[in-house]
């Protein structure tokens, strides 16, 4: 009498397509946590910005003062961190008022955020 034997379990074969797959699976997982933590940090940066830009636009307002045609710069930290903005103030085809221009912009000198808006006469 001759007895069979069963084999019982995985082979090799199967085991690395299981391996295959749990890579690339994880590879893939962590690619997205990465693009979500790089999304988390440049949500900071342009909320950040706007407030700078804001706060730069609010200000030229509260002043009452009739900005002169012109380009200049401004510095603002907000939540510990240090931004440049470059301002645009160019003439409108009304004389009473002027188009502003405020531009964000980070270390490599890209825009981060831009807000425009018009200023009257006082």
């Amino acid at each position: 009498m001759t007895r069979r034997r069963r084999s019982r379990g995985f082979t090799l074969v199967e085991v690395l397509v299981a391996l295959a797959i749990v890579a690339v699976s994880l590879g893939a997982g962590f690619q997205a946590a990465a693009s979500l933590v790089d999304n988390a940090s440049r949500l900071g940066d342009v909320t950040n910005a706007q407030w700078c830009a804001d706060n730069y636009l609010a200000n030229l307002r509260l002043a009452k003062q009739f900005p002169g045609v012109g380009d200049s710069e401004f510095a603002c930290q907000q939540l510990g961190r240090s931004y440049t903005g470059r301002v645009t103030v160019r003439p409108s085809p009304n004389p009473n008022f002027r188009v502003v221009d405020a531009r964000v912009i980070d270390d490599g000198g890209r825009p981060v955020v831009s807000l425009m808006t018009v200023v009257g006469r006082y």
